[in-house]
């Protein structure tokens, strides 16, 4: 396969840059192609504006996704935009490596979806869903949370952690056609020990060894 790991956390030497250099060896070690966005590495700007692309369709009045199009039709993307979108259109599987924060993604995450979602490109024009562009890709989240398990079931402290994750898994990844896989989800890992660190990377990989074998979750509406 042709994997796109994606990474949003600020310090490498964190679990999250641990998981990610896991999946980063394993994949390689099983004969995949991995290639890599590290955000923050990557100095990327998540702030979406005319910098997006490089064509104009209207300088008088900026719609976002009026611009996206035109660049879609003219190939107009800025160089960092295309780029990030030709790693996601050559991946068979991609997945997200981050630290839940505020219930949701780090901001770096989601405006590097903001810029590269670009409306064209990888969705519209009847491209949605069950036809999305990215039929018969998957995407897989993983993350790590800062509280335990218990504190993420439906009737614990903060909620149902499923609930949280379906802006990302249904109104971004199966919005753009993706099969969406199980998450991968560490709890607390700054609150465990390091043989418990271990073997939730060793985990990590033995799962992604199979990976080609698993099949998608269903991403409800509600």
């Amino acid at each position: 396969m042709n994997v796109l790991l994606v990474l949003a956390h600020p310090e490498h030497r964190s679990f999250n840059g641990a998981m990610f250099d896991t999946a980063r060896t394993t994949l390689q070690a099983g004969g995949h192609t991995v290639l890599t966005s590290d955000l923050y590495r990557m100095d990327f700007d998540p702030v979406s504006s005319r910098r997006n692309v490089v064509t104009v369709k209207d300088a008088d009045y900026l719609k976002l996704q009026a611009e996206e199009v035109w660049a879609s039709e003219t190939g107009g993307f800025a160089p960092d935009v295309e780029a990030e979108i030709a790693k996601i259109e050559a991946a068979d599987l991609m997945i997200w490596q981050f630290p839940l924060w505020w219930f949701g993604m780090p901001a770096i995450l989601k405006g590097w979806v903001d810029r590269v979602f670009a409306m064209g490109r990888t969705y519209g024009n009847g491209h949605l869903y069950e036809t999305g562009k990215f039929k018969g890709k998957r995407a897989l989240l993983s993350l790590t949370t800062g509280g335990p398990e218990a504190a993420y079931l439906k009737d614990g402290f903060n909620g149902d952690l499923n609930a949280m994750l379906r802006p990302m898994h249904r109104g971004m990844l199966n919005f753009t056609g993706f099969s969406v896989l199980q998450p991968q989800v560490v709890y607390r890992p700054v609150r465990i020990d390091d043989s418990q660190r271990e073997a939730c990377l060793a985990q990590w990989a033995q799962r992604l060894r199979d990976i080609e074998s698993e099949e998608a979750i269903e991403v409800g509406r509600y």
